[in-house]
């Protein structure tokens, strides 16, 4: 212990060190750059932010759902209505997207109750399909086919008509998001996702309601796809549902996988790698999806745990498997 308290090593970790370098550029971006990268930046932090949420629900809780792409269009849909026809502030439609998606990932949160696995990807998939076709099909709400041009969000009266007026309040979402993973990562509801994802029965030997801590994942995962949707709302004025389907989830998916199931730090480093790849092949949707499945399917079958996973964590299982007894969730995991 040095004489300021904490030691050196967990004052200056290298995840707080690259914390800091990351909001010092965000900070100074907007003086120094305009146009199409504080749109870009703007996006990531959208990708960001449905990073976190399907972490929630497969790195937390390891509950594999394909329906996080449908959230996210209930949120882009919820708050652009709420900003065209009534323009509030536009917090309050971020609420209300959120909470809407909350209430219906509880609901399909029973589907995890019933299914596991594959059966329970197929089902949530199945559910993300429906749900697009809803976007597509729903002429009077959604637009359909046309897609839907949204009024801009407002704050007391301040329209945010282009990226540079959305960005600080983009980022802040995006930071308020990260802050509540991580919250909840390190606290005792975390731990009892963590062990209803190493063993259900474990988990209830312990105490814990494993099935109301499925359906509450899914309801915090739904919820961020919701603030991630309102959030997109900000800085975008049209929607169209042919970019709310299977190959955003994928993407999503990929971003979570490759950085580190399980990995706070992986999700926004995917997210942001991710982000930036699939704007650079974006005049390449064809090779976007062969790319994004190659590298899926590699890393689940060569590399599990991701880039970013935590290396002690992973030891701790490769010690447990080696010696034949089943990974431990401990409470003072930290992502």
């Amino acid at each position: 212990m040095t004489a300021m308290g904490a030691p050196p090593s967990r004052r200056f970790t290298p995840d707080r060190v690259a914390l800091a370098v990351l909001l010092l550029v965000l900070c100074v971006l907007p003086f120094v750059v305009t146009g199409y990268v504080l749109y870009l930046v703007n996006l990531l932090m959208v990708f960001v932010i449905l990073a976190l949420g399907m972490h929630v629900v497969i790195g937390e809780a390891g509950q594999f759902a394909l329906s996080h792409t449908a959230f996210y269009g209930i949120g882009i849909y919820t708050a652009g209505l709420i900003n065209t026809a009534w323009h509030p502030p536009f917090v309050l439609s971020v609420l209300v997207a959120a909470l809407l998606c909350a209430g219906l990932g509880y609901v399909i949160g029973l589907l995890a109750l019933r299914m596991r696995d594959i059966y329970l990807a197929l089902a949530t998939f199945a559910f993300g399909e429906a749900m697009q076709w809803v976007f597509l099909n729903w002429d009077k709400v959604t637009g359909g086919s046309n897609g839907m041009r949204m009024d801009p969000a407002e704050l007391f009266g301040l329209k945010l008509t282009n990226d540079l007026s959305a960005y600080p309040f983009v980022v802040g979402i995006a930071a308020l998001m990260l802050w509540a993973t991580v919250t909840l990562s390190r606290s005792q509801f975390g731990s009892a996702l963590r062990a209803v994802r190493e063993s259900d029965v474990a988990a209830l030997a312990m105490g814990i309601d494993a099935r109301a801590m499925k359906q509450w994942a899914f309801a915090l995962s739904a919820a961020f796809a919701g603030v991630a949707g309102a959030t997109y709302t900000l800085f975008i004025s049209f929607i169209h549902p042919e970019s709310l389907g299977f190959q955003t989830t994928i993407l999503v998916l990929t971003m979570v996988v490759v950085g580190g199931i399980g990995s706070v730090r992986g999700a926004v480093a995917g997210a942001i790698a991710f982000g930036l790849l699939s704007e650079l092949l974006r005049q390449a949707l064809s090779i976007q999806e062969i790319l994004y499945g190659g590298i899926l399917m590699g890393f689940m079958m060569f590399k599990p745990r991701g880039l970013f996973a935590d290396r002690r964590h992973a030891r701790r299982q490769d010690h447990g498997t080696a010696a034949g007894a089943p990974a431990a969730t401990h409470a003072s995991e930290r992502p």
